[in-house]
């Protein structure tokens, strides 16, 4: 490496230079060799949209910034990227444009694979991968295979929102407050189709138990992940219905209550619906069925929704009372949740009791808050209490009747304890092109037939006509549905169904321990050797599914023998949004309130349509609001060090960042104090000199100033992650170093190499030429971490304040190992003892040693 000369700071030029350097050299290779302790460091990675925005530069400068200081303490660190490309928006964007899904995915990454080479990331680009790519879903496919064998997969029938003119399944997501289509505006329908599951709920108990483990995630995921999951423990309770051998089966978890059922309600598309309704209701019925059957699930269970419901004209009987109480039918209740059918008690369920109020069905009180308290209600009472109207349990309060209703009910056979969870098996199966096919053949002799492993990947073909319209594509294309079953011959059909895409993100991080294995998915002893990821970061809007499938997957998969840990994320880190200065229009509704910042004087913030006055906030930055900024505008500007610094320092990395062009400058000031500092030190002549081996005051004074700053910023780093409040001490440290009168010094030589090797990490590149200019022939990125000296933090001599009366009089420099006699005696001794004290009674000293000494008079 070429010593360089003595110049102004200019990112560009050594951003560019440096990354090619570190190209060279292999720095961000990750190491075969594992003699070090490894450090698994991962972004959630991003769906190549073909452009980065801020919130992708966070996220990516956090992990890269625990990466860089992990090798410098000595891990072998793995730091890899890849691209979660298959799914519905290439798929609309390919339609839109006419071109492939392929061809517009794989330009989208590498456009966005040279803007995050461009942000100097030490990323192991040979690890990269893409989930579109048939060399990584031959192996999701695997996946589903292995599902497959050990049960895990099936199909059934389910209700599915179906959009009526695209033709096509949609998500939940997919389907807006009104009931129509994201993408068509048709109103949505329910309808049955067959659709393939994964059993998630086989591994419900596991995790949620598993939570407790995860001390490194935050307690709001975990919480959030519980109650997604979703148990509790109540009866499952059958009631008779009247003049049939059926029964209709309920779970509560309050069947504390049973007494006080005044209807039981069942969902429209449940089978017995049609059973218990009678020839005088059956018009009615199905009238309201076919209204429900037009609502999305979301529009039906949404609390601010009335619910709506009507009679069946059947009946059922109450086990515990013998009492006949009426079936209803109600949008509120689905199909597939629980049993399908709930019992209704108003006088003790919010939404029963305005059900009830809203039909005119009997309300009975069967809980009180005390004995005898009044029975009458203008609410539900929700709380526990004692029993009443509840035959033998009167008087019983309801946390033991809730054990002696289920004990009495199981002794009876109409009843029995049962554990359920909120979570539903995982639905799978997506009627798109742009996904993984699922790896099945439907022969008519044979049933399901698995794909061989040999003829893996089932790959996408390319002959296909996209329109967004008319069902599955790949159902459309006969020469790729109809072939022979690979058990027996006769004609057979391929699944059509792709593989929804948080499949391909539930196992990502597993193969870049061995991303390039051609021969399985991957070698176990690699996975075993990088697995669990030591620090994953990502957004909190991932905390649900993405987090709670990738455990789901890790678990499956350790118990087909494929490796041997519980769970794939160690510490887990979800990064705040980043904010931009946005301005609203509160006289207009929708999209239109938002009006972009650059029509927007920010002097005299009007509305340039209206001349309405716009009200201020911070929101996250997104183009409906027109409030982002672009990463290259940044860069092009400042540099890509500054960007990384402003991003560090802005904000703790879990909290909201408002962005402020204002303290972009500041660090980027910052920056340029830095390098002025370091090239006038390397510029400038020295004699390197110590007194006999003696350090001065002066220098005792920096190097303890450099050690705290070690011990200082290393705190904040190692596990918390509190680098803004790190970078505040690079800055205490650049300052001290400026006011220091020891240039010649080997103390200031240290301190100088200090401040480098600790800003690389979050500068890497100025970092990297500041250590070459002081004469380093190394990467600084190769340099190990520095390590504090108790020693050097305990100083000779503290200021200690002279007190009397309590009032300060003054202060004087003493020997900090003085004892308190000694204190006292210096501080009697001292100008301001001697002036205050000469000819006064001295009735008390209070002395608080390394501080004050505080005389007091008679």
């Amino acid at each position: 490496m070429e010593s360089p000369q003595k110049t102004s700071y200019q990112p560009a030029a050594i951003e560019e230079k440096w990354q090619q350097t570190w190209l060279e050299l292999g720095l961000d290779k990750t190491p075969q060799d594992t003699n070090k302790p490894k450090f698994y460091a991962l972004s959630m990675f991003p769906y190549p949209s073909g452009s980065l925005h801020m919130g992708h530069v966070r996220n990516y400068t956090i992990t890269d910034v625990i990466a860089r200081l992990k090798r410098m303490q000595g891990y072998r660190v793995l730091h890899p990227m890849g691209w979660d490309a298959f799914g519905l928006p290439a798929e609309n964007a390919a339609i839109d444009r006419g071109v492939p899904p392929a061809k517009w995915t794989y330009q989208n990454i590498a456009q966005m694979r040279q803007q995050l080479q461009r942000l100097g990331l030490s990323l192991d680009w040979e690890t990269e991968l893409a989930t579109c790519s048939p060399d990584y879903y031959k192996w999701t496919q695997w996946i589903f295979l292995q599902f497959l064998q050990a049960g895990l997969a099936y199909q059934r029938e389910a209700a599915v929102n179906w959009d009526p003119i695209d033709q096509t399944v949609l998500a939940n997501e997919q389907v807006d407050n009104e009931g129509r289509s994201w993408r068509s505006g048709a109103i949505v329908e329910r309808k049955l189709l067959r659709q393939w599951f994964f059993k998630i709920t086989d591994y419900a108990e596991e995790l949620l138990n598993d939570l407790d483990k995860l001390t490194g995630w935050p307690e709001r995921v975990k919480l959030m992940q519980a109650n997604w999951i979703g148990k509790s423990t109540g009866a499952y309770l059958e009631f008779p219905i009247v003049g049939l051998d059926e029964k209709i089966g309920v779970y509560t978890t309050r069947p504390d209550t049973v007494y006080g059922v005044s209807y039981v309600v069942l969902a429209p598309e449940h089978p017995l619906t049609q059973v218990v309704t009678t020839s005088d209701q059956k018009a009615a019925v199905e009238a309201f069925i076919k209204e429900v059957s037009n609502q999305s699930e979301l529009e039906r269970t949404a609390e601010d929704k009335p619910k709506r419901g009507i009679p069946t004209g059947g009946q059922v009987i109450n086990p515990f009372t013998g009492e006949e109480v009426p079936i209803w039918i109600a949008d509120y209740v689905l199909y597939e949740y629980g049993t399908g059918a709930v019992m209704g008690v108003p006088a003790h369920d919010v939404r029963d009791f305005k059900f009830a109020k809203e039909q005119n069905l009997a309300i009975k009180v069967v809980i009180v808050p005390e004995i005898g308290a009044e029975e009458t209600l203008k609410s539900a009472y929700t709380e526990t209490g004692i029993l009443v109207n509840s035959g033998d349990f009167n008087g019983m309060n309801s946390v033991d009747a809730k054990k002696a209703i289920i004990e009495f009910a199981e002794n009876q056979n109409f009843g029995k304890l049962r554990i359920q969870y909120r979570l539903r098996d995982w639905l799978i199966s997506r009627q798109r092109y742009w996904g993984a096919p699922i790896p099945v053949i439907h022969c008519p002799e044979c049933g399901i037939v698995p794909v061989a492993d040999k003829d893996l990947p089932v790959q996408l073909p390319e002959d296909i006509e996209l329109s967004g319209r008319g069902g599955s594509p790949l159902a459309q294309l006969e020469s790729w549905v109809n072939v022979p079953c690979p058990t027996c011959g006769t004609p057979a059909k391929r699944e059509t169904d792709t593989m929804d895409t948080f499949i391909d993100s539930s196992w990502y991080f597993l193969r870049y321990s061995d991303a390039k294995n051609e021969e399985k998915i991957f070698d176990s002893g690699k996975v075993n050797d990088w697995m669990p990821v030591d620090q994953y970061v990502g957004g909190i809007e991932h905390a649900i599914l993405h987090l709670l499938y990738s455990r789901f997957f890790t678990k499956v998969l350790r118990d087909r023998g494929l490796f041997n840990f519980d769970e794939p994320f160690q510490k887990l880190l979800t990064q705040g949004m980043v904010q931009g200065l946005t301005y609203m229009n509160p006289n207009k509704g929708g999209k239109d309130k938002w009006i972009p910042s650059n029509l927007v004087d920010a002097n005299n913030p009007i509305d340039p349509q209206t001349g309405e006055p716009l009200q201020r906030l911070y929101a996250t930055m997104s183009k409906s609001k027109g409030n982002g900024v672009a990463p290259e505008d940044v860069i092009n500007k400042y540099g890509i060090d500054t960007a990384r610094m402003f991003i560090l320092f802005k904000a703790p990395p879990e909290k909201d960042l408002e962005w402020d062009e204002a303290d972009v400058e500041g660090q980027f000031r910052f920056l340029n104090r830095v390098w002025r500092l370091v090239t006038d030190y390397a510029a400038s002549p020295k004699q390197l000199t110590t007194d006999n081996g003696q350090l001065t005051k002066a220098e005792k004074d920096l190097r303890r100033f450099i050690h705290i700053a070690i011990q200082a910023i290393t705190e904040d780093v190692v596990d918390e992650y509190q680098f803004n409040t790190a970078i505040s001490e690079l800055m205490k440290l650049s300052n001290a170093l400026t006011d220091a009168d020891c240039h010649n010094s080997p103390i200031y030589a240290e301190g100088m190499q200090t401040l480098v090797i600790m800003l690389a990490p979050f500068a890497p590149h100025i970092g990297d030429e500041l250590w070459q200019l002081l004469g380093n022939k190394n990467s600084v990125h190769t340099q190990t971490w520095p390590s504090f000296d108790p020693a050097a933090l305990i100083a000779d001599e503290i200021t200690l304040v002279i007190q009397i009366m309590g009032k300060t009089r003054g202060a004087i420099q003493v020997p900090s190992q003085s004892d308190k006699a000694e204190l006292e005696k210096y501080a009697r001794e001292s100008e301001a003892g001697q002036r205050y004290l000469e000819g006064k009674e001295i009735k008390k000293v209070i002395v608080v040693p390394g501080k004050l000494v505080n005389f007091v008079l008679g």
